[in-house]
């Protein structure tokens, strides 16, 4: 634990690509394989799920502290982190130990899971008093399931790489399904990912590829044909908005991996009963959508299938999925990534008018003007924009920077996303580096268009002197929550207006006078009743501070029901 607690610290401290890569390197070659096999399950992205709750945690370490709930709670605020805070606030150990992290996982992490709460309790107390501040901030980071680390998966791969001697597109191809929680790591499975290269090794069983990412294409279209070249150059296919998904068929047996490395193939039977007619040594590259009404269907509908414990007739009646493939990765056992985009793709035709499964059509225009002219019926259509292809691009690994626009990337050209103007009515600081700043802001819509700025006016000044609202009467309706989107000059812009219209606190939130207003963009827009409004938006994010508008001119409930309606 002690030496993946320094180079946690020494991945925190950096900011340079190259010193986190020395430091992956270091740790990988003097860490034991079963610690090191742990440890680029973490750092690639694994999720240690929650063993025990952040409260008895919270609660435990301020009786060991010996100090007030109150006093921790402005502790938590003035440092932003839950793990940190017990860290500093502990007494020093009364002992050391030397343990390694497969050791503390496997025999000591995991196994807290089944014990009662009251040896929880006593165990985690011994815990904390063998570790010095990083391994108690660490250690409680994997008990309370939220350990994140600033380090990307390809970085990973690149110091394992170095390490090894290895090339690193076949260690990206070895890590594939590694952090799959169904298949816990050891030092077995760390050796396979640094063995020595075997000539002509490729990937086995269900494993799948490394799945090829995108990059968002944000240029005028003026300059698509001095920085992109003719259309003709690319396959122009819609964007799906559902889970990217690859299919491999091999040995007689059908495996489903989400983009996350996880493997969903449970979940999804009637794409599991599509690709059976597969042969063996194929692997599809595509999207799982719902599918009704001859259309893609919305994102929250799929997703309100995957929160589903059991998949009964009414759960696959209502939210039926299709798996729409938009690229061949192997055939007959033979992978076809570097093949060029324009051969896959008409291999992929042939495949799939055979199969049954739903191939995503191309869309050929002249120009990029016509193209735009199309893209802009993306939303009605049920999709997001388009994706862009290189006719003679290779399948990659990962997201990398691409120089050359024209070249071999992978373009998302989406449309714009749905906005509104809303007023800011709370409050809460961030965490990590903004734990000083307030920048987790939530956002209200008038419940009706105002009758001019002195109505709107009149509910802010209420609002200020805590009046409850007039039942029936004009009032600010909360909708979504938003925390990017602005500069770090801008968060303390509005963190300075914050504390100065601060109305009250309820711990961490702090209510402000209504006197901010925010454009805000989203993806997506839902019924919910879950929510006061009565409408969910998905992804929100700031777009910009509207100082140039007045408080009684923000969007109302009836600008969102236009939106769900559109």
């Amino acid at each position: 634990m002690k030496r993946f607690a320094q180079l946690f610290a020494e991945l925190d401290a950096s900011t340079a690509t190259s010193a986190k890569v020395d430091a992956l390197k270091r740790y990988f070659s003097n860490a034991a394989p079963a610690d090191a096999a742990w440890a680029v399950y973490f750092l690639a992205g694994g999720k240690p799920r929650q063993v025990v709750p952040t409260a008895a945690l919270r609660a435990l370490a301020c009786q060991r502290a010996g100090i007030a709930d109150w006093l921790f709670d402005e502790c938590y605020q003035a440092v932003g982190d839950l793990a940190e805070t017990i860290a500093h606030v502990l007494p020093p150990p009364r002992r050391q130990s030397d343990v390694g992290l497969a050791t503390w996982i496997t025999e000591r992490l995991l196994p807290l899971r089944s014990a009662e709460p009251a040896e929880q309790v006593q165990r985690i107390a011994s815990y904390w008093d063998e570790l010095d501040t990083a391994g108690r901030f660490l250690l409680t980071k994997l008990i309370g399931g939220g350990f994140r680390v600033g380090v990307s998966k390809l970085l990973v791969q690149r110091a394992l790489a170095e390490h090894a001697g290895l090339d690193g597109k076949l260690v990206a191809q070895r890590m594939m399904g590694y952090t799959d929680a169904k298949a816990l790591p050891d030092a077995e499975r760390y050796a396979a990912l640094v063995a020595r290269a075997q000539a002509g090794e490729s990937a086995q069983g269900g494993q799948p590829y490394p799945f090829f990412l995108a990059h968002a294409l944000e240029l005028p279209l003026a300059d698509l044909d001095a920085r992109l070249g003719p259309p003709a150059d690319w396959l122009v296919e819609w964007k799906y908005d559902g889970i990217r998904a690859q299919l491999v068929k091999r040995g007689g047996e059908v495996w489903v991996w989400s983009r996350g490395e996880e493997l969903v193939t449970e979940r999804f039977p009637e794409v599991v009963a599509l690709a059976r007619a597969l042969p063996d040594g194929t692997v599809l590259d595509g999207e799982i959508v719902v599918w009704k009404d001859d259309r893609p269907a919305p994102f929250n509908l799929l997703q309100q299938r995957i929160g589903r414990k059991t998949l009964n007739k009414r759960v696959l009646a209502d939210a039926p999925v299709g798996f729409i493939a938009y690229d061949l990765l192997e055939w007959q056992g033979r992978d076809l990534r570097d093949e060029p985009q324009h051969a896959r793709r008409t291999a992929l035709e042939q495949i799939t008018g055979a199969s049954g499964l739903q191939l995503s059509p191309l869309q050929a225009r002249a120009t990029w003007a016509e193209l735009a002219a199309l893209r802009d019926e993306a939303r009605a259509r049920g999709v997001e924009g388009f994706m862009l292809k290189h006719r003679d691009a290779r399948y990659g690994s990962g997201r990398k920077k691409q120089d050359d626009l024209a070249g071999g990337t992978w373009w998302k050209w989406k449309i714009a996303p749905l906005s509104v103007d809303a007023v800011l009515i709370y409050a809460q600081a961030g965490h990590g580096r903004r734990a000083s700043v307030y920048t987790d802001y939530t956002f209200a819509v008038w419940s009706r268009p105002p009758h001019g700025a002195a109505e709107a006016q009149a509910v802010a000044d209420a609002i200020e002197r805590r009046e409850p609202p007039v039942p029936g009467g004009l009032q600010l309706v909360a909708f979504a929550k938003a925390y990017s989107g602005l500069t770090d000059a801008e968060f303390a812009e509005v963190d300075r207006v914050i504390r100065k219209t601060t109305l009250e606190k309820f711990g961490p939130v702090r209510s402000v006078k209504p006197t901010l207003m925010f454009e805000l963009g989203f993806e997506g827009i839902n019924r919910s009743p879950r929510h006061k409004s009565g409408i969910a938006v998905r992804f929100p994010r700031m777009l910009r501070i509207r100082t140039d508008k007045p408080l009684h001119e923000a969007d109302t409930l009836q600008s969102l029901e236009a939106l769900l309606a559109g």
